[in-house]
């Protein structure tokens, strides 16, 4: 298991964003918020117990709980994420905006709030919580990361309507909305891939040249063609959108009858890829 400082460096980095946005936009404007963390402010509200407490010890039950259905280096990360969460949300609890509009706050403490879980997770570590929940619906149902987490964050929400207005709840969503899309930019957005499928009667100059030149591994699938009935291969492979261009051009190069097919990917997962355990 091997995390490197720049790795730890970056779930800090998630966890400060989150605090900051909390302390500083969601508690201000009386809103909720998904997760352990909207438990917390449910307790600040109601019994006025400080959101830093309330958050690590909850966090750590979670964690206790549902430790098994993380690797060791998530596991890690996620402790990191926790312990860094407490403390960010007390340095910041006097970081607060007292804002007229009423839309700046859940916009803004949404967005912060999505890019800080969104860098946590995008690094493979997990801010705990309903997080914890989502990752194992994702592995066991093929449910999107963020949006598992928009359920079981709704479900949070519901909860806090006995100790907020529907207003603030319906705010609550919105802020939660757009947290989410913050979060899917995040572990999306920044990590764009392209899967290229190429027909060539010349596959073996441009299978090295993937590998070699580009960097990326080649499978070989048999292929025939149906109205000549000739036997080729069919190279598959995946690569990062910034190098297509120059895919594209090479392959034009080595082959310019070669039939190129592009295919948008959504999530990649294996080697040279991001990981999720």
């Amino acid at each position: 298991m091997k995390i490197s400082l720049k790795t730890v460096l970056v779930v800090m980095l998630g966890s400060f964003l989150f605090s900051m946005a909390v302390n500083m936009f969601i508690i201000p404007a009386n809103l909720g918020e998904g997760g352990v963390t909207g438990m917390s402010l449910i307790f600040l509200y109601a019994f006025g117990w400080s959101p830093a407490i309330t958050t690590f010890v909850m966090n750590m039950v979670l964690l206790a709980v549902g430790y098994k259905f993380l690797s060791k280096r998530s596991m890690v990360l996620t402790i990191v994420s926790i312990i860094s969460l407490s403390v960010f949300l007390r340095l910041t609890e006097s970081w607060q905006l007292h804002l007229e509009e009423v839309l700046v706050a859940p916009i803004f403490g949404g967005f912060l709030i999505g890019i800080g879980i969104g860098l946590i997770v995008m690094v493979g570590g997990t801010t705990a919580g309903t997080t914890i929940l989502a990752r194992i619906a994702h592995k066991y149902l093929d449910v999107s990361t963020s949006y598992a987490l928009l359920f079981f964050d709704l479900i949070v929400v519901a909860i806090s309507l006995t100790v907020m207005p529907v207003e603030k709840a319906l705010l609550t969503t919105l802020s939660l909305y757009i947290g989410t899309k913050a979060m899917d930019f995040m572990i999306e957005g920044t990590n764009p891939k392209k899967a290229v499928t190429i027909i060539s009667q010349n596959p073996e100059p441009i299978a090295k040249m993937l590998d070699e030149d580009i960097g990326r591994g080649v499978t070989l699938l048999s292929g025939k063609g149906y109205y000549t009935k000739r036997e080729t291969d069919v190279l598959y492979c995946v690569i990062n959108k910034l190098q297509l261009t120059k895919t594209k051009r090479m392959i034009r190069k080595i082959d310019p009858e070669a039939f190129v097919v592009v295919h948008d990917v959504r999530d990649v997962l294996g080697k040279g890829f991001i990981t999720e355990d």
